[in-house]
């Protein structure tokens, strides 16, 4: 029995170490690709150091503020991103605490019929959506990135049942000595859901960031468009290879904020597959 343990680790290994290989040679090859001048990237062919090493990438990239403002790009997306996961932290933990802790008739059940209707995919709310948008007079502003999507069923219902697995009598003790619901969600449960709030908070700020066909569809003004959306527009103006290398660095400078935060925070990205409390419930 520990010898099939062990060559059942080894395997296991062997198939994670292979996964990785397949995962980090595209990578490592297009951060090399923009360290390469244009005739060396139509000429030489698969190799995956460059012959002569240049940064004309990425000045080129950073000096261009009128047809690809990447710094601009990169800003928007940081405030359209910091700006939603806030508003999600708040909306999200609000929504979950009156769907666990309070008490109304049908709870449980207009809780389950919107987390059905959340399946459906995004991609059928869209023409909807953006009528909406349009209506309000959101569109080509941050606010058509912002608002839509603050209420994830998703998150609701992650942190709703982490919330569930406090006991009660928390809010009881509280109640007797004269709290009201918001000082209950607020002094007591909003500090015991700090785990399940971090990692609600992670994945909101990384969707957003990464979110490609919504800003594509609500912006068309150059400048204020978040950096998926530019990231296309590079594509269109250097899709024809001319520019491959400024295409490549413009993407790993795109990447740069979301790895960031994921070297250091990445204790609460394990954290959020072991949340012991949204089990229970």
């Amino acid at each position: 029995m520990k010898k099939n343990g062990t060559i059942s680790k080894w395997l296991a290994y062997i198939f994670l170490s292979v996964l990785c290989v397949i995962w980090i040679v595209p990578i490592i090859f297009g951060l090399m690709t923009s360290f390469r001048s244009q005739s060396e990237v139509v000429s030489s062919g698969f190799r995956l150091l460059p012959v002569d090493w240049i940064v004309d990438n990425y000045i080129a990239i950073l000096e261009n503020t009128s047809t690809a403002p990447i710094l601009q790009w990169l800003g928007n997306s940081l405030f359209i991103a910091v700006s939603h996961t806030i508003l999600v932290v708040i909306v999200v933990s609000l929504t979950a605490y009156g769907y666990s802790r309070l008490r109304f008739k049908y709870r449980d059940q207009l809780f389950f019929l919107l987390l059905g209707i959340s399946m459906f995919p995004g991609v059928v709310n869209l023409i909807p959506s953006y009528k909406i948008i349009e209506t309000f007079g959101w569109v080509n502003s941050p606010l058509a990135m912002i608002i839509p999507g603050l209420a994830g069923m998703g998150n609701i219902f992650l942190v709703r049942q982490f919330m569930k697995g406090i006991p009660k009598e928390f809010d009881e003790s509280a109640r007797v000595d004269g709290a009201g619901e918001f000082t209950i969600y607020s002094r007591i449960i909003l500090p015991m859901i700090k785990p399940v709030l971090i990692v609600t908070g992670l994945f909101s700020f990384t969707g957003s960031w990464n979110d490609f066909l919504w800003p594509v569809i609500v912006y068309s003004d150059v400048e204020k468009m978040p950096i998926t959306a530019g990231l296309l527009l590079l594509q269109d103006i250097y899709g024809n290879y001319r520019m491959i290398g400024q295409l490549m660095g413009s993407a790993f400078l795109a990447i740069i904020p979301t790895m960031l935060l994921f070297l250091f925070a990445q204790k609460y990205f394990v954290q959020s597959m072991n949340l012991n409390a949204g089990v229970k419930g």
